[in-house]
């Protein structure tokens, strides 16, 4: 009963923070993640920064590159592996 009461009056109904972005915002956001190195410090300053309509993006780059470094370390060392066992005959 009081759960009915607290959703009738919005206690449990979070907030939306920020304002929809339109067009021109996303594509001057992509035009920022072309630049190298300003695209991962933007994605560092958007996802963990002030509270923006990007931050789940940037949070999302972030773990995907994150995922890819890891996977590519895991590949060229592997490969490493293998070219330094065919010279040690």
């Amino acid at each position: 009963m009081d759960l009915e009461k607290d959703q009738d009056q919005g206690y449990n109904t979070p907030e939306k923070k920020g304002i929809d972005m339109t067009v021109g915002d996303w594509l001057i956001t992509m035009l920022i993640l072309i630049i190298p190195i300003v695209n991962i410090v933007m994605l560092f300053i958007w996802g963990f920064g002030n509270p923006d309509s990007r931050r789940n993006y940037a949070r999302a780059s972030l773990i995907w590159m994150a995922i890819g470094i890891v996977l590519m370390l895991i590949f060229y060392g592997a490969v490493f592996a293998f070219i330094f066992s065919l010279n040690s005959y």
